[in-house]
This record gives structure tokens, C-alpha cells and sequence, in this order.
């Protein structure tokens, strides 16, 4: 673990002053120590916010194995679908100034997306998995070319009718996302959420689409070969990292997102500098899909308008069996969870970088999210 100080951008406070037990977070420390000695991932970090305060921020291991690179408390480390949170408030942006509604049909706004039985999907049935193309793929031959992006999305091809199921759109919905973001602003979606979302803010450490001056602190995310942790050549390419693949390729340290989540749980301000509305980050942290099964993950997720929430189901994705029903967040693939709930001001990002199987990182998720949780001992 290193001892490198912290640059957050929340103010720092000790735990136990805000009713967080710090024995707890040494629990976690030690079990994410011991993954790392049995190779599990090369590197984490986690850090714990309360009250527009951070509690907790610590890292270990290595960002790199080839070549080996201690990981730092300025690490960017791989996002995976926690990056959608991010896009999907940069469409609540515009719902706030009156540019977009929830109810709109995207092609209200993206002429060409009524193509093959598109012209009735919604922006809510996009960002809630409900838009029936789950399947669609945008290529690395669009990532940059953002004319040629907008015609592969209108190009997508229905799975289901949507509306009819939750399916979890993992690499589809979000690039919607973002050509609606462009055709509504005029702009890149990644200048939006920058200068509009994030910017604002003081958010630095938090990316969608890595500058070229800050690709040297992303941490490369690995792959189990052979009994060894190699990194992911495909996501060490710049390519990859500049492009800010909206359904999974953002970039961030733990503090980074802790200060977006306290943002949220403090109703659209930080440090008395509003992005949102509270009524809109109300009407999208709520659950809009009931107990219905989402049929990728096997289990209702109770999706919000980007982030899902805990709900009352038996189990629950990375969130925490022991998370208050409207704890909301979102999870990256393998490797990483954030969340934040509402009723004790507490929120908590765990990053790493490696991409592991399951049953172990569902298991592994939950043992560190109700680790978090148990650490809430005063109201």
C-alpha cells in the first residue's frame, strides 16, 4: 500500500469523527492486501466519502506488471461501466435546461435512429436497458470518427421490441447516449460532460476520453494468462484511452468519484457549485424498472436513469447485501463499484485492474461493500 498523500478535491476528515469505524476500513485494507498477494489483480484503490468529506482514500499494489509501476493515489484507473453514470448525467443536464425530455423518442432529436423499427425508442427506455438492442456494437473505427458514429447507431438493429424487456445494454445504449449528447449541444459528448458536468465542478480526475497529457497515470487493466497477470494490450493503446468509450472506457481515481457521488447525494451541488437540479437527480436515482428481472444479470436490478439501486430482492450486484434499499451506483465489468446512500450521506468507490471471473468477483464485490457498510456505525 503506498503512502503517498492524497490531492483531493472534497476536504479530508478522520472517520472516526464522522461515525465511521476505522477498524472496518482495516478489514478492507487487509482483504484487498491479501488479493493482491494471491494475484487476484495487480493494483487497487478505494476511498470513502461522508457529509461533502473524505474519510478514506488508499492504495496498493501495482498499476503496471510490464513494466512494473507502483500505483499512486493520482492513478487513473479503468472505469468499465461505471463510466455510464457519468454519461447518463450529462442527458440529466439536458433535461434541466428544457433541451431534452425522458419521454422523447430519440429520433425526436437523432434524425436517421427510426431506422429498423427504432422511431418509438425512448431516451428512458435507452439509459433504464430497456431499449431492445442490447447486441449492438459500435467499432473501434467510430470511435473517433463521430459523423461515422452517429450513422453505425442509427444503423442498430432491434434484438426485441423495446420497452418489452430489461436487458443490461452494455457497449450499446450509452453510444446512443452520446450521439444524442452531440446532436442536442452541437458539441463532442466528451467536451459536454468536461466543461459542463465535470468542469464546473473542479472534477479533474474523472474522464471520459483521457487527455493525451494525462494518459501516462492510467493504469493498465490485466488479464489472467497462463497463471499470470498480463496487461490488456487493446486498452493500453491511446486509442482506446482518448476515446471515452461511453458505455465503459472512462478513467478516474477513487476521490475523483467520490466527489461525483457526493455531488449527486447532495443534490446536483459540490462545494456550492450546482450542475443539477435536485428534481432531476431525484427522478433519476429512482427505480424505473420494479422488481422486473434484468435477463443479463439474472436478477432485478431496479434500474435508475443511469445508476441502479439496492431495492428490497434478496441479493443485489455489487452494491452491498447490507446497503439501505436506495443506495444507488454502478459497477465495472470485473473489476470495480460505486455507490452512494442517501440515508447515511456515505459513499464508496472500489477500483482495481484486473478483470476477474465470476463467482469470485461477485462474492469479492460483496465482501468489500458490506465492509463499507458495517464501517457506518453512527447515524
Amino acid at each position: 500500500m503506498t503512502a503517498a498523500p492524497p490531492r483531493p478535491l472534497l476536504p479530508v476528515a478522520d472517520p472516526a469523527t464522522l461515525g465511521i469505524d476505522p477498524a472496518r476500513l482495516a478489514q478492507m485494507s487487509a482483504l484487498i492486501e491479501r488479493h493482491i498477494a494471491e494475484e487476484r489483480y495487480p493494483g487497487a484503490q478505494f476511498a470513502m466519502a461522508r457529509n461533502g468529506r473524505l474519510v478514506a482514500l488508499h492504495t496498493f499494489g501495482r498499476s503496471s506488471t510490464d513494466p512494473a509501476q507502483a500505483a499512486t493515489d493520482d492513478t487513473l484507473w479503468l472505469l468499465f461501466s461505471q463510466t455510464k453514470v457519468i454519461v447518463a448525467a450529462a442527458v440529466w443536464q439536458l433535461v434541466d435546461q428544457g433541451a431534452v425530455r425522458f419521454a422523447d423518442r430519440i429520433a425526436d432529436h437523432v434524425s436517421g435512429f427510426e431506422k429498423n423499427g427504432k422511431g418509438e425508442v425512448t431516451v428512458l427506455q435507452v439509459l433504464t436497458h430497456q431499449g431492445g438492442f442490447p447486441s449492438a456494437t459500435v467499432g473501434p473505427e467510430a470511435w473517433a470518427d463521430h459523423e461515422r458514429l452517429r450513422q453505425v447507431v442509427c444503423d442498430f438493429t432491434l434484438d426485441w421490441t423495446p420497452g418489452s424487456k430489461v436487458a443490461y445494454h452494455g457497449l450499446s445504449a450509452h453510444w446512443v447516449a452520446a450521439v444524442l449528447i452531440e446532436a442536442v449541444t452541437g458539441r463532442d459528448f466528451r467536451q459536454v460532460i468536461r466543461e459542463d458536468l465535470l468542469g464546473p465542478l473542479g472534477i479533474e480526475d474523472v474522464l471520459v476520453g483521457v487527455p493525451e497529457g494525462q494518459l501516462a497515470r492510467c493504469a493498465d487493466m490485466h488479464t489472467a494468462q497462463e497463471g499470470t497477470m498480463a496487461p490488456n494490450l487493446d486498452m493500453r493503446a491511446e486509442a482506446w484511452r482518448t476515446a471515452g468509450v461511453p458505455g465503459g472506457g472512462g478513467y478516474a481515481t477513487a476521490a475523483g468519484m467520490q466527489a461525483f457521488y457526493q455531488m449527486l447525494l447532495n443534490g446536483g451541488t459540490l462545494g456550492g457549485r450546482r450542475v443539477l437540479s435536485p428534481r432531476v437527480c431525484q427522478y433519476a436515482i429512482r427505480n424505473h424498472t420494479g422488481d422486473r428481472v434484468d435477463e443479463n444479470m439474472g436478477m432485478p436490478m431496479h434500474r435508475g436513469i443511469g445508476p441502479h439501486l439496492r431495492g428490497l430482492t434478496p441479493t443485489i450486484r455489487g452494491l452491498g447485501t447490507l446497503a439501505a434499499p436506495n443506495t444507488f451506483g454502478h459497477g465495472g465489468a470485473g473489476s470495480s463499484y460505486s455507490w452512494a446512500d442517501p440515508d447515511s450521506g456515505v459513499s464508496f468507490t472500489y477500483l482495481s485492474n484486473a478483470r476477474a471471473d465470476e463467482p469470485w468477483h461477485s462474492v469479492r464485490l460483496d465482501q468489500i461493500s458490506n465492509l463499507a457498510h458495517a464501517a457506518i456505525v453512527e447515524p
